[in-house]
């Protein structure tokens, strides 16, 4: 699988491009698209259409922000400091998609991530964050009381943001997505990096748990089956990852999952019988057990990598 189309809505929200013919109405009741054209414009470029949008947007600025291409997104950092110095005049924004490219714009293990931990500090009222691509990225355990959701979508999440985020001070976060990935492209956590949330210390909010597109769900499967946050989470997704009839099986083994709302399990390797007995062992609950994957003779697989 590769992410071959921006998305059209972000918040619950419509988005409209910073550079559309026409200004909506209310320019908080949409989220604002702000990237430039060419991969290879230059750094000012981006620079000059925050400038344009926070002219139609009005004081405050958006209350929603996808940012896709900055520029040479293959080689330059995430623009965290075009953001963190307007701080000031964004002070409306909830909701921030930082990196939103397809890969025909960058291959997502190639995007320039930043350390966003000025961003968190910078917006202390923002709600929701989402993050696409790990080559760079850093993050530092960080107080932030606003914060509501926060995903990490990547080809291999490296072990120190695992547990940066374990150690942070989220206490309001109700839904974490964390696409763990593959050694190969920087995934290097492990079960033991995601104890401080499995164990339920960390994020006492939360209530639905990803950890998603995982060479090591199976390794994770285990570590889900005894561990303490699963009893008050209402939803839990492994999709995208490389869970097998091992992983399947440490599931229906641990405690009890009936108290979910939904279980995602899509592109997975179980076997057509075990997927069809977490369907009928969890009655009341949305399994996906959708997108079965065979194995190849080199193995399994995530469904993003590079």
């Amino acid at each position: 699988m590769t992410i071959s189309s921006k998305i059209s809505t972000f918040a619950g929200l419509p988005i409209v491009a910073w550079d559309a013919d026409e200004t909506p109405d209310d320019p908080a009741a949409v989220a604002w698209r702000l990237e430039v054209e060419e991969f290879d414009a230059a750094e000012e470029e981006i620079e000059q259409a925050l400038e344009a949008l926070l002219g139609r947007t009005g004081e405050g600025g958006p209350v929603a922000l996808v940012v896709g291409e900055w520029g040479e997104a293959y080689e330059r950092s995430f623009p965290v400091d075009l953001l963190v110095r307007n701080a000031p005049r964004l002070s409306r924004l909830r909701s921030l998609f930082a990196a939103e490219l397809t890969f025909e714009q960058c291959e997502i293990s190639w995007i320039k991530q930043a350390d966003l931990t000025p961003l968190l500090e910078a917006f202390p009222r923002l709600e929701r964050l989402w993050v696409r691509g790990a080559d760079g990225l850093e993050l530092k355990p960080v107080r932030h009381e606003g914060l509501r959701e926060l995903a990490f979508e990547s080809g291999g999440l490296p072990a120190e943001i695992v547990r940066a985020v374990g150690a942070s001070d989220f206490p309001h976060l109700t839904h974490l997505e964390l696409w763990l990935g593959v050694d190969n492209y920087g995934g290097d956590a492990r079960a033991d990096d995601l104890a401080p949330i499995l164990s339920g210390r960390a994020l006492p909010a939360l209530t639905s748990l990803a950890l998603r597109n995982a060479e090591i769900a199976d390794e994770v499967a285990g570590a889900l089956a005894a561990a303490p946050v699963v009893a008050r989470l209402s939803a839990l997704d492994l999709s995208l990852g490389a869970l097998s009839d091992t992983g399947g099986e440490a599931l229906l083994a641990g405690q009890p999952l009936t108290h979910l709302t939904s279980l995602g399990l899509s592109h997975h390797f179980l076997s057509e019988e075990l997927a069809q007995r977490l369907v009928e062992e969890l009655p009341g609950v949305r399994v996906d057990v959708s997108d079965r994957q065979q194995e190849e003779e080199w193995g399994r697989y995530t469904a993003v990598s590079e």
